[in-house]
């Protein structure tokens, strides 16, 4: 079967968030399912700078106005098509804003035109090139399904949500300049509260709508959590399917990365204290025994990182130690900052992102800590369980999907793997913290919480196969 993904990020040429790993690592895991994926993705800076041999596939494309070719290439395991667009996507800043951190005011152009493409590729622009289904992820690429209905193009399309949160909302203005039949600007259509949609349009529009895990699948067709757009989720409940995200194990393994002083495996858990001590050295903090716990995360209000800033003086009174690595909401940016000058050797803080450091983290980390009000998967409370960094998270999404709570009965079982906490407040974590805590001053308890943890798969495998299923059904 042959699937063209389309996506505005891919690990590990361009990233902002778990998009990234997702349609990076899903396509070399659907090739074991006989599922073969080219990607279609902007041709960002970042992007063009990675490619070492490429051929054009397609000439002189005009995509809603803007001079563009597409380009074949491959990337390690990742067939790719890139939309060589520089009007669009050469350009200072990030994927979707500028040095400021300001929204482009043309994003509505710039993935109009990306999932413009993605259409015209699945009705056979490339030669030789015709796929099976289209595969698009998140509001950025969910117009291809659009595309695709009002362009009479009848193939299977697929659309995943990666968060709610994100929908991009765009004035009716732009309607005229999207090249869609008139009919498309309707309640069935793109239209969405007087303005245009993308992620709804492609809800709307899509065979099959997927999210990254059963909870959430569940919990945004309530108004809680589906951001306006429950009514819809709950309408197409036939066609909803919450599939769980997986991470590459290639790429995450503490036995063989290259980021860590001293890699490890579950029988040699003692070494990881060479990475707690390098850990401990970048983040300014001090050897004193306790849990040290880590924070790698956007720091924004849906991450529930205020309530952890809230919840900090606890941590040290339980004899705790914090290293923050993120960057997002100046406030809390601030927040943190005032809490490492605060308590010196206690907590360290870093603004901004570093991979290898992430790794690191992980690796020298106790236990990892994700405060999240919602959360569609995310992936790091798996990449956690991987290195042994005990995941400390709240209990929604796909967190409550992939954790064990260390409950008595867990523990007895030997099949606890983490903490949770509900609802999401200060006092909640707080209790959470102290219980891990509590359970660190056991080391044959809490080894054995690392070492369960470990033994969790959280390959790709399971959830490849539920995707290659769900695309074989919807071929057939």
């Amino acid at each position: 079967m042959q699937v063209l993904s389309v996506a505005s990020e891919i690990f590990p040429l361009i990233k902002t968030g778990g998009l990234a790993d997702v349609a990076g690592a899903l396509p070399p895991a659907l090739a074991g399912q006989n599922v073969a994926v080219r990607s279609l993705i902007p041709g960002y800076p970042a992007v063009m700078g990675r490619l070492e041999e490429t051929e054009v596939a397609v000439d002189e494309l005009r995509l809603l106005g803007a001079p563009a070719r597409l380009l074949s290439a491959r990337v390690g395991d990742l067939d790719l098509i890139v939309m060589d667009a520089p009007t669009l996507f050469d350009r200072p800043g990030g994927p979707y804003s500028d040095t400021a951190g300001r929204d482009h005011a043309d994003n509505w152009r710039r993935f109009g035109a990306l999932a413009r493409a993605g259409a015209l590729v699945a009705d056979g622009l490339i030669p030789g090139y015709r796929p099976d289904l289209v595969h698009a992820h998140d509001w950025q690429a969910a117009l291809t399904a659009a595309y695709l209905k009002y362009g009479g193009i009848n193939l299977p399309s697929v659309v995943t949500i990666h968060n709610m949160a994100f929908q991009g909302h765009f004035p009716a203005s732009i309607f005229q300049n999207l090249e869609l039949p008139p009919q498309a600007f309707s309640i069935y259509g793109v239209e969405y509260f007087g303005g245009v949609g993308y992620l709804k349009a492609g809800l709307e529009c899509a065979w099959a709508v997927t999210t990254v895990s059963p909870t959430y699948a569940q919990e945004i067709a309530t108004p809680a959590y589906g951001m306006g757009l429950d009514g819809l989720i709950a309408g197409r409940a036939g066609s909803m399917h919450g599939i769980v995200n997986g991470i590459d194990t290639g790429v995450w393994n503490p036995e063989t990365d290259a980021n860590l002083p001293q890699t490890f495996n579950a029988r040699r858990l003692k070494d990881r204290a060479v990475n707690r001590a390098a850990l401990e050295s970048r983040f300014g903090l001090s050897d004193a025994p306790g849990p040290l716990f880590t924070v790698i995360s956007r720091l924004t209000w849906q991450k529930g990182l205020d309530l952890l800033a809230d919840a900090t003086p606890a941590l040290v009174a339980a004899g705790g130690k914090l290293a923050v690595l993120g960057s997002g909401e100046p406030e809390l940016e601030t927040r943190f900052l005032g809490l490492a000058s605060q308590y010196p050797g206690r907590v360290g803080v870093l603004i901004g992102y570093d991979e290898p450091l992430s790794h690191l983290a992980q690796g020298g980390g106790d236990a990892i800590l994700i405060p999240s009000r919602f959360e569609p998967c995310g992936l790091t409370q798996l990449y956690g369980l991987r290195y042994g960094c005990v995941p400390v998270v709240a209990r929604t999404g796909g967190l409550a999907d992939t954790v064990v709570d260390a409950n008595v009965a867990a523990l007895n079982a030997g099949v606890a793997t983490g903490l949770l906490h509900a609802p999401a407040d200060p006092g909640a974590l707080a209790l959470a913290i102290r219980r891990a805590a509590d359970l660190y001053r056991i080391p044959k308890t809490w080894s054995a919480l690392q070492r369960q943890g470990m033994k969790s798969d959280v390959s790709w495998d399971r959830s490849a196969a539920t995707y290659a299923q769900l695309f074989e059904s919807l071929v057939a």
